[in-house]
């Protein structure tokens, strides 16, 4: 069995295989509802969308630093991320 990391998203545990993506991890978390990261200044939903950093549109802020890409972060354990969907 692979070994598995748990990190908390918007308050909530998650646990992921090692090795994978926040925004991996965020799209778990989600509840099929789409993989959510921020907001446009109308409300609108937005989220990962190049899955290379190239978009900039999966930042995240992870312990405390703001603006990590998603997209680019691994998983570590007991890692918080918190979404300007929160």
């Amino acid at each position: 069995m692979p070994e598995t990391i748990t990190l908390e998203i918007d308050a909530r545990t998650v646990s992921v295989p090692a090795g994978s993506t926040v925004a991996a991890a965020i799209a778990r978390a989600s509840d099929n509802a789409g993989v959510l990261t921020r907001r446009t200044v109308n409300g609108g939903v937005r989220g990962p969308l190049c899955g290379m950093g190239i978009c900039q549109e999966c930042r995240v802020t992870i312990d405390g630093r703001p603006h990590r890409l998603a997209c680019q972060t691994l998983c570590t354990p007991g890692m918080v991320v918190v979404t300007m969907h929160s």
